[in-house]
């Protein structure tokens, strides 16, 4: 795979952010390392990138998909409601052993947070009006 300027830029992107982007998040960080890049060539590249086992897709319900680096421990998400963004919680807080109907083996979980990010708290906010 080629790494072009575009994609070393959405690279950067990725790395500075620190946390899951959409591709329009994707665009503005990739865009201050190289002013030409469209969202054609960032949605191009990030499919690349899944392909690649670069970036990992985080489908999130009723929500448009993000993207993070790949290789990280299990973890979960939390989505601002205020400013749409979406930031990674450390570690596992579902316990080791749910409890479940009798039959039932799990093979996997995931659990998203919803609420303000404490930038967009409503105490901030309301002093901000």
């Amino acid at each position: 795979m080629r790494n072009t300027r575009q994609k070393q830029a959405i690279r950067k992107a990725f790395a500075e952010a620190g946390r899951p982007l959409s591709p329009e998040e994707v665009l503005s960080g990739a865009q201050r390392h190289h002013k030409r890049i469209g969202i054609a060539t960032v949605y191009r590249n990030i499919k690349a990138l899944v392909e690649d086992g670069w970036l990992v897709p985080i489908d999130m319900p009723d929500k448009s998909t993000r993207y993070e680096l790949s290789g990280k421990k299990h973890h979960h998400h939390f989505h601002c409601s205020r400013c749409n963004k979406v930031y990674e919680l450390e570690g596992c807080v579902v316990p080791a052993k749910p409890r479940l109907p009798k039959g039932f083996t799990p093979l996997a979980h995931e659990l998203y947070l919803f609420g303000f990010c404490s930038t967009c708290s409503p105490d901030k906010y309301r002093a901000r009006v």
